[in-house]
């Protein structure tokens, strides 16, 4: 384990001063990821179906604490504003329905200029490390392998770097895209669906 952390650190050091932005871009980004991901996996589990919201709607009762998903959700933000106006409960309703699809896509469009700013700071290093290499050809000539290695390296292992977070960060993004797309599908049917028992 040991070996693993200083191999790690080893392939930090010698990625230069640009490992370090580029592996910031990287845990904010998977924090966000990781938020979002137990954010819509709560809106999955434990949903009650469309028929069961439109008889809480019905009969006026608040679903069960143990009922966290989607519908429920929509069921409890509904009944924190509804006024009993059956045509004023028709725009809170809607209103309702526009706010939790609208969070959906929280933050999802950090993570993908995350994942697009990680490949372009990983240029950034290529060019620091070349700009190293030729200023080791300028004092040394092309004689002094050695140094001129520490510049291509920089180079090579930064852009690896920046492609390796933003590889995954935009398959993660375009995944959970579709899946706040899927939700708010939901949402928006059961809101429809939900007008009949206002």
């Amino acid at each position: 384990m040991m070996d693993f952390f200083y191999h790690m650190a080893d392939y930090i050091r010698s990625g230069g001063v640009v490992m370090v932005p580029i592996l910031l871009v990287s845990f904010c980004m998977w924090v966000l990821i990781f938020n979002r991901i137990m954010f819509m996996q709560r809106l999955y589990a434990k949903n009650i179906t469309r028929k069961e919201a439109g008889e809480l709607v019905k009969q006026n009762l608040w679903p069960e604490k143990k009922y966290k998903g989607v519908n429920s959700l929509l069921v409890r933000e509904f009944y924190r504003h509804r006024s009993f106006d059956r045509d004023l409960d028709d725009f809170i309703l809607d209103e309702t329905v526009l706010r939790l699809t609208g969070s959906m896509d929280k933050y999802l469009s950090i993570i993908t200029m995350l994942s697009a700013v990680a490949p372009l700071l990983g240029l950034l290093g290529t060019v620091v490390g070349m700009m190293g290499t030729f200023d080791v050809i300028t004092v040394f000539g092309t004689g002094n392998a050695r140094a001129m290695a520490g510049g291509i390296s920089v180079a090579l292992i930064t852009t690896q770097t920046g492609l390796m977070v933003s590889i995954p960060g935009l398959y993660m993004s375009g995944w959970l895209r579709r899946r706040a797309l899927n939700l708010k599908g939901r949402i928006a049917a059961t809101g429809i669906y939900l007008k009949r028992f206002l």
